[in-house]
């Protein structure tokens, strides 16, 4: 009887732990093992298009700071092939971080995630951006840079312009089999977060704009989780700055805050406004409608 073979993703995720757990020790042996244990497992949280993969490298940059050991898995609520995971699942793959283990997902502000990312040992980065830049990377992502994307064939085959697009995001998709949420659905999930004191929450604006403040909160917040820094907060601060490389991110194309201004027209700014303009005042990116 001929035995089944092990598909490539049960394989990869099989080499995955092995590393993983090689990398635990040689950070044992480097940083000790106490040291390590009290180290808090960080998760790098964001929405899709939001400056989730900023926001590893910053905390990637952590494992010369300090015992902290990047286990190179993919995001929590996904699969090696990028599918969605079931909560149960997720909630298993958050709850196999052990201290010092650095990850990231695409979660949601909701039981069981809140309780399970707010107990002691475990620190969480929240990062959101202006919803008029994140829709901009949307459809270009959907667009011309994965073509397996679930709304790829709407935006190329059914609408026409980057106008369409701009308003099929914000207002949401419902139609021939595609779907997609409008904007202010895909914050609800999201915004709780914000609420949480156990959470940190960091602009995407803020990483870019105004980093090393950005970076002395998270080094504040990690203190505050249990981490013991040995540098400097100069040293540290330039440490996760020569982390960073967006170049090397595969979704990588501008990440240019206020980029949405090259591309909403007056149409798309009306519909925003109908739709969502508080959600902008909520997130304090504008103080009114006047824009």
């Amino acid at each position: 009887m001929r035995e089944k073979s092990v598909s490539w993703p049960v394989f990869k995720h099989w080499l995955k732990l092995g590393r993983w757990r090689m990398r635990r020790s040689v950070t044992a042996l480097r940083w000790g093992i106490e040291e390590l244990a009290k180290s808090p497992a960080v998760l790098g949280n964001a929405m899709p298009k939001s400056g989730s993969h900023l926001i590893i490298q910053v905390l990637q940059g952590l494992t010369h700071l300090g015992p902290f050991v990047n286990p190179g898995f993919p995001p929590v609520n996904r699969t090696e092939d990028n599918r969605n995971l079931p909560v149960e699942t997720v909630l298993a793959n958050i709850h196999a971080m052990r201290p010092g283990d650095i990850g990231y997902g695409y979660l949601h502000a909701r039981q069981p995630f809140i309780e399970a990312m707010t107990r002691q040992g475990r620190a969480m980065v929240f990062v959101y951006r202006d919803p008029r830049d994140m829709i901009v990377s949307h459809v270009f992502y959907a667009t011309e840079m994965h073509r397996g994307h679930g709304m790829h064939r709407y935006y190329t085959e059914v609408l026409r312009t980057m106008e369409e697009r701009i308003n099929a995001a914000i207002g949401g998709v419902d139609e021939d089999g595609f779907e997609l949420s409008n904007i202010n659905v895909k914050y609800e999930r999201y915004l709780d977060w914000l609420q949480i004191p156990e959470v940190l929450a960091l602009r995407f604006e803020d990483l870019i704009l105004d980093r090393d403040n950005a970076l002395v909160c998270l080094l504040k917040y990690l203190e505050q989780r249990g981490f013991s820094p040995r540098m400097t907060q100069e040293q540290s601060v330039s440490t996760l700055k020569e982390a960073i490389a967006p170049s090397r991110s595969g979704t990588f194309r501008k990440g240019k805050p206020g980029n949405w201004q090259e591309y909403f027209t007056p149409a798309n700014k009306r519909l925003f406004k109908e739709m969502a303009g508080n959600l902008l005042i909520q997130l304090g990116y504008e103080k009114d409608y006047g824009w």
